[in-house]
């Protein structure tokens, strides 16, 4: 049986924080001899004293205090779980998982995690990425509440969904990079002699999805985005990328945008949930994220 209780450390914290068993009985609103009994058993079940007397006045020991010190970690500790729960009751959820594609920064959703966390309902967030596909999949398979996947849902897919807007895309290489100095638009032969760089789909179970590849073609694959863009501001490789994550770049002319005879549509920004057993949490992301205006411009 523990010899601890939330109660004991309670009692404890209001005798340091009052200077006497007296004043923690007034705080608590118990009688002195509760506060008196409490601490002589749990000293004796402890084998060791938690404070010094001294007439009325008490102190705490050394062992005393490091109690206290991890005890009051404990209480609120208690507290917020106790907080959470009674929100979790009126129909939050206790976490709220988010995945969103790599293409998308995550600095878009700072000010709808702001707007959340300002309610103080208790759902914890956990927000990750994923790479084309694996955005369904992780939705499809339960790792996530929510998601917004870039381009078209898998064949079959029975989720809810909602089609936000479309995502540009431009060809870009570094201005260093030979594809640069060619004054017409680029072919495939153009191609052949030099490195793309591409982004890996990151399901694991669904038939992955690639953008523009030809066989044989030499290629980088990277994880995600950022990869892609850093690469190819380095000057190794050319490839499509989303004018969204890329302005400061080209405003710095550490990339440069290509014209190119086979281009790349636009991809589709979609929203999507699991219906079933929404809380209050989800509904409120759903409902922010599919207000116009409220996530990217196309």
């Amino acid at each position: 049986m523990l010899k601890l209780t939330l109660d004991a450390i309670e009692i404890i914290d209001a005798i340091d924080e009052g200077g006497s068993f007296a004043a923690a009985a007034e705080a608590l609103h118990k009688v002195p001899s509760t506060i008196s009994y409490t601490v002589a058993k749990l000293e004796e079940q402890l084998g060791f004293q938690l404070f010094q007397r001294r007439g009325p006045r008490v102190t705490l020991t050394p062992a005393g205090r490091e109690l206290l010190n991890e005890g009051r970690w404990l209480l609120k500790s208690a507290a917020d779980l106790e907080s959470r729960l009674r929100r979790i009751a009126t129909g939050y959820e206790a976490e709220l998982r988010l995945v969103h594609d790599s293409l998308l920064p995550a600095t878009a959703l700072v000010e709808h995690i702001r707007a959340f966390e300002a309610l103080g309902c208790g759902t914890r967030l956990r927000i990750s990425t994923e790479v084309m596909t694996g955005s369904w999949e992780a939705l499809r398979e339960g790792r996530a509440d929510l998601i917004l996947a870039v381009g078209d849902p898998p064949s079959g897919f029975a989720q809810q969904t909602l089609r936000l807007h479309d995502i540009e895309f431009v060809f870009c290489v570094a201005p260093q990079h030979p594809l640069a100095r060619i004054e017409r638009p680029l072919t495939a032969e153009d191609f052949q002699a030099h490195t793309a760089i591409v982004v890996a789909d990151s399901a694991r179970l669904l038939p992955a999805r690639s953008v523009g590849l030809r066989a044989g073609q030499s290629r980088i694959t990277v994880a995600d985005i950022e990869a892609k863009i850093a690469l190819q501001v380095a000057g190794l490789g050319y490839g499509f990328l989303p004018r969204c994550r890329i302005e400061s770049a080209l405003r710095k002319h550490e990339l440069v945008v290509k014209e190119v005879v086979e281009t790349r549509l636009r991809d589709p920004l979609w929203l999507a949930w699991k219906a079933e057993g929404e809380g209050e949490a989800q509904k409120w992301w759903r409902e922010r994220l599919q207000a116009p205006g409220a996530f990217l411009s196309p």
